[in-house]
């Protein structure tokens, strides 16, 4: 069991910055492929990064390269996504979640554990 719990959105103008964290409880963290997903109102829930259980080996979708960086510390049981030159169309609210191994990171239902969401707003 893997009980999850985001923080750090707030309303950031274009081109700024935010560092989200993902605060996970529970010994078997590091077992766990770690992503970020994000919905905007009205939309599907759709894949913005992920990052396997050691660290080695990560992934974006493609509107997020260069801009976003997703890092865990299996340590302190925490995922960071640090978030730059962001764009309006960045808002939505940010849910982290944990999937049991690194196949198909990108599939919603790769994923066992959810948390609650952020919500991170840029304004124009």
């Amino acid at each position: 069991q893997v009980q999850l719990v985001e923080s750090g959105g707030g309303l950031v103008q274009a081109e700024g910055s935010l560092r989200l964290s993902c605060a996970a409880s529970g010994r078997t963290f590091s077992r766990y492929a770690m992503g970020w997903f994000r919905q905007a109102p009205g939309t599907a829930r759709v894949f913005v990064a992920a990052i396997s259980w050691s660290g080695g080996s990560t992934d974006y979708a493609d509107s997020v390269k260069g801009r976003f960086t997703i890092s865990r510390d299996n340590a302190k049981n925490t995922v960071y996504l640090q978030m730059n030159s962001l764009k309006p169309e960045d808002t939505a609210v940010y849910y982290c979640a944990a999937a049991p191994t690194w196949l198909r990171v990108g599939v919603l239902g790769s994923y066992d554990y959810w948390g609650q969401g952020t919500q991170v707003t840029v304004s124009s």
